[in-house]
């Protein structure tokens, strides 16, 4: 998939894009150029509109109040630079600005997210796991592959266009930074933080103690896709968050730091017993405690392609101790951003 005819580096691509957009990014009111239909969409951004353009699409809507020009200008060009992926969310190449809100006009998806499929304590069927995990495995590579981080992998990121999961596409480059970046303030969702990003933000109610900057890299987004997996497996997150503090990550931090790594069933977490000796592989190579460490999330596709099975087949299922730990939550725990 090309994406680059200039043939510039793809960060400096991105740049000359964001300069030409804000040179021409028209003024106007939605209502003058679209049919708005419905919003089927909202969060901390802003909302998102069924319109009509002669033809049905989505517009992303995000008050100037509560967002930048650079952080607006970044979103749309990254997310236009990597939309013909067939497993990335398409843009029209509409972006502009009205009175209050930046807007830009993205491929309209019916359907429902990840997220919303994913039964609590059961998670989704196995085959469409692996139907899933491919084609994310797709959309990752080639963003890592043009030198950009997406940043907030998650179900709710993750949009299905059937109920099998035969097509997904990656959604909400918000958060997507160019690799190399430096970060000293951060956002997303706690239990697919990787340990580097929790112990940066040191969480005591609102207050916030931050440590010196990390650089953005596409390991971020392999720990993350692991933690997805785990949960679309399963119907619950296996931590709260990557910390000492954290019961769960505890657990699973021992059993990936003894010397010789055992897959027997006795020495497995609990949470985790309920995967093969082979899925347990690809968990311990996605969610390395060390960053250096983790595969690339390519490698997922041949524990997906060996036909193996990931979850033992006579294995009673062991739940969570924490009651607050058996169900997906609405709630989302979110960090100071900025953007």
């Amino acid at each position: 998939y090309s994406s680059n005819p200039l043939g510039l580096p793809d960060g400096n691509l991105i740049d000359e894009l964001m300069e030409l957009t804000a040179q021409s990014i028209n003024h106007l009111e939605i209502q003058e150029r679209f049919n708005v239909i419905k919003e089927i969409g909202r969060g901390k951004y802003g909302k998102v509109l069924l319109v009509t353009h002669r033809t049905p699409m989505a517009l992303k809507v995000m008050p100037k109040a509560s967002t930048k020009l650079q952080g607006f200008l970044r979103e749309y060009c990254i997310s236009l630079h990597l939309s013909c992926h067939p497993c990335i969310v398409g843009l029209f190449g509409i972006a502009f600005q009205s009175k209050e809100h930046y807007c830009f006009a993205q491929e309209l998806v019916i359907g429902r997210d990840l997220f919303a499929v994913i039964q609590p304590k059961v998670g989704i069927p196995e085959p469409s796991v692996k139907r899933c995990a491919l084609q994310v495995a797709s959309a990752l590579e080639f963003i890592h592959s043009h030198g950009l981080v997406h940043r907030d992998i998650k179900p709710e990121n993750i949009l299905l266009l059937d109920s099998h999961c035969q097509q997904v596409k990656l959604a909400d480059f918000g958060l997507a930074q160019k690799r190399g970046t430096m970060i000293r303030f951060i956002t997303g969702t706690l239990p697919y933080m990787a340990p580097e990003l929790c112990g940066m933000a040191l969480l005591d109610g609102q207050k916030e103690a931050t440590a010196p900057p990390l650089s953005v890299e596409p390991s971020l987004d392999t720990w993350a896709f692991g933690v997805v997996i785990f949960c679309i497996l399963t119907g619950y997150f296996p931590w709260d968050r990557c910390m000492d503090s954290d019961d769960f990550y505890q657990e699973f931090a021992d059993w990936w730091r003894m010397e010789q790594r055992s897959y027997a069933e006795q020495d497995i977490p609990p949470l985790w017993k309920k995967f093969t000796p082979e899925a347990m592989e690809m968990f311990g190579k996605l969610l390395a405690l060390d960053a250096n460490n983790r595969c690339s999330v390519g490698e997922v596709r041949g524990y997906v392609l060996s036909g193996c099975d990931v979850s033992r087949k006579s294995l009673k299922q062991i739940w969570p101790r924490s009651e607050n730990h058996l169900f997906f939550s609405c709630f989302t725990y979110m960090c100071e951003a900025t953007r």
